[in-house]
């Protein structure tokens, strides 16, 4: 029973995340190591570990309210996808033939907006565990600039430049998270390790099918 208990307490978003890209990341390499590639990434099984990732927009306070907004509705968009397409494949080859592939509200260009939070995260992980800075506001401006700045207006990227300075300092998100700076750390690394292929085979799926992704 008290096993039980410790493993519930020990369990944390940032454990269900890592875990969750774990699984993603294993399927992808695996499947690259067949000779045979027909099996897909199913749609629904990307959208339950996407979700997760929810959660780390809203510890990160006004700053990135435009990411957690965006974000989560394109992953509800994608979850909505999954009852009717069974991968990520398939909501692709779809906007090809219909040629909405950048259309506005189409799952193509959220499957596109989804893959950028996913890199925000992984790149912000990157930056925090460069720096003990007390303040985050160096380490999430970094992972800004770098991943969405670029496709951003001049107004977005003035609002979230403003926005850097209600940021959680390094040691209120580790509460929020429930993590220590070590264990957090830890589980951040595994998230970058297991979402590197995860994005990879994304960007594979527009790249295959002659999508540019500067977009």
């Amino acid at each position: 029973m008290n096993s039980k208990v410790a493993k519930q307490v020990q369990m944390t978003p940032l454990s269900d995340i890592s875990k969750a890209f774990e699984g993603l990341g294993k399927f992808i390499k695996e499947r690259e190591n067949r000779s045979n590639e027909e099996e897909d990434l199913r749609l629904d099984t990307f959208c339950k570990a996407c979700s997760l990732v929810s959660v780390l927009f809203g510890c990160l306070g006004l700053a990135f309210k435009f990411a957690e907004l965006e974000y989560v509705a394109k992953v509800r968009d994608l979850v909505e996808a999954s009852k009717t397409f069974d991968t990520l494949q398939d909501i692709l080859d779809l906007d090809v033939a219909n040629n909405t592939v950048k259309t506005q509200g189409s799952h193509s260009r959220n499957l596109r907006r989804v893959r950028q939070g996913l890199d925000l995260i992984r790149v912000l992980f990157e930056q925090f565990i460069l720096t003990e800075d007390y303040s985050l506001k160096e380490v999430a401006s970094t992972a800004y600039a770098q991943v969405c700045a670029p496709y951003h207006t001049w107004a977005v990227r003035t609002a979230v430049s403003a926005g850097m300075y209600a940021l959680p300092t390094r040691d209120q998100l580790l509460r929020k998270l429930n993590e220590s700076n070590t264990s957090a750390e830890k589980k951040m690394r595994r998230y970058i390790n297991a979402s590197l292929p995860v994005i990879k085979y994304i960007d594979n799926l527009y790249l295959s099918r002659n999508i540019s992704l500067d977009w």
